[in-house]
């Protein structure tokens, strides 16, 4: 599978597709959050030298994939910064290695900001773990906190 990976504020087109998409994985459920929420919150990444980061994955024309760069992911720990946040690749681009671009690329790109470590909250430790990250803190609901090393 051919795609490209973007800086979403690279390709505005995409804006609210990305926040549609980020919206019902998780966050449909909850009162106060709509996809214009989420788009608001996705044009605050408004470059590449700063956070928050936005990357989005596109094929064919089609947003396949995002993921972010975010001050801070988890209210309880707010020591922690920044964060991974809100991987997603759609159903139909799963195992073809778009997940895996995205998160290399948003390393990559927190490595050129001088990040020595990114943190990232999951429930799929195994996923990140091929990526090299660690594990950080573990939670009794099977949540886990990860700590990925940038190289820098």
């Amino acid at each position: 599978m051919t795609f490209e990976i973007q800086h979403l504020f690279e390709r505005p087109q995409y804006l609210h597709e990305v926040a549609r998409l980020i919206h019902e994985e998780w966050w449909s459920d909850k009162p106060g959050y709509s996809v214009s929420t989420m788009a608001a919150r996705l044009e605050l990444a408004k470059g590449r030298d700063s956070i928050p980061l936005s990357l989005v994955a596109v094929r064919d024309d089609k947003p396949i994939g995002t993921v972010n760069l975010v001050e801070n992911d988890n209210e309880e720990r707010q020591d922690l910064t920044p964060w991974l946040a809100a991987l997603l690749v759609v159903p139909e681009a799963r195992g073809n290695g778009v997940g895996t671009a995205l998160v290399r690329s948003l390393v990559k790109d927190a490595a050129n900001l001088g990040i020595p470590t990114l943190y990232l909250g999951t429930d799929m430790p195994e996923y990140y773990a091929k990526l090299g990250a660690n594990l950080f803190a573990e939670y009794a609901d099977g949540y886990r906190i990860m700590a990925m090393d940038t190289g820098i």
